[in-house]
């Protein structure tokens, strides 16, 4: 049966949101290279998306190896260079990767309430995937799984054994659209159909191509109210 499809943006679900994953952090990782292009970036989420939070979320890996009191220098002299009506806020995305454990057991950035967003490789797990989460309950946090619509290795089963253990699942905006490939978007409704998400974010490194398929992005009303739902879940990390 046809379903008729509305434009994201359109629909106005998205203002007064707040996003809680992106790479706007200027020269830290592989997201905005300098302030100029976070300016950009941010002034474009306030006008024409109308976020008033945003979480910047850097990469914490092996080869982005940075340390919380870097990160919040570079933070507190780029917000003195923001003059928007967004409220902006520090925590970091950390990968499950070899140092991962050792990152554990220093500072952190989580999201409010000990959420830590974390994420994996896209093309395999590494080694004791669910040893590692494990580890972060028992270190005091609770993992939100960045856009495991987008990891390749995962299947059903995975997800299906993830979520039993409670571990919360953060959806790419842009994964509905296709702007990962078709996989990621398949798996991204058949995970919004069911009920798996439960936060959302841009994960926005650059607008190259991300704002063509934005301002293109159509979803049926249904995954419109899911969608809207997510967002509303996200205002449990706005700061005052």
């Amino acid at each position: 049966m046809f379903s008729i499809r509305h434009n994201l943006l359109k629909s106005g679900i998205l203002r007064g949101k707040t996003d809680i994953h992106c790479h706007l952090l200027p020269g830290v990782d592989d997201g905005s290279p300098d302030v100029a292009h976070s300016l950009e970036m941010l002034a474009w989420m306030e006008q024409e998306i109308g976020f008033r939070c945003v979480w910047l979320t850097p990469h914490v890996m092996q080869d982005t190896p940075n340390d919380v009191p870097s990160l919040r220098q570079v933070f507190d002299t780029f917000r003195s260079a923001y003059h928007g009506q967004m409220a902006l806020n520090l925590s970091s995305e950390y990968m499950l990767d070899a140092r991962f454990s050792a990152h554990l057991h220093d500072d952190l950035l989580p999201l409010p309430g000990k959420h830590l967003l974390v994420e994996t490789s896209y093309m395999s797990a590494p080694p004791g995937l669910f040893d590692l989460l494990l580890e972060v309950w028992h270190q005091g946090y609770r993992p939100v799984i960045a856009h495991p619509e987008r990891y390749m290795y995962m299947d059903e089963q995975d997800y299906e054994a993830l979520k039993a253990k409670g571990y919360d699942f953060q959806l790419n905006l842009l994964s509905l659209s296709g702007y990962y490939g078709r996989r990621p978007k398949d798996v991204a409704e058949a995970l919004l159909q069911r009920d798996y998400y439960d936060f959302v974010g841009t994960d926005l490194h650059h607008l190259d191509r991300y704002e063509d398929f934005l301002l293109q992005m159509k979803l049926t009303r249904r995954q419109l109210d899911t969608l809207e739902q997510l967002f509303e879940n996200n205002t449990m990390f706005n700061v005052q």
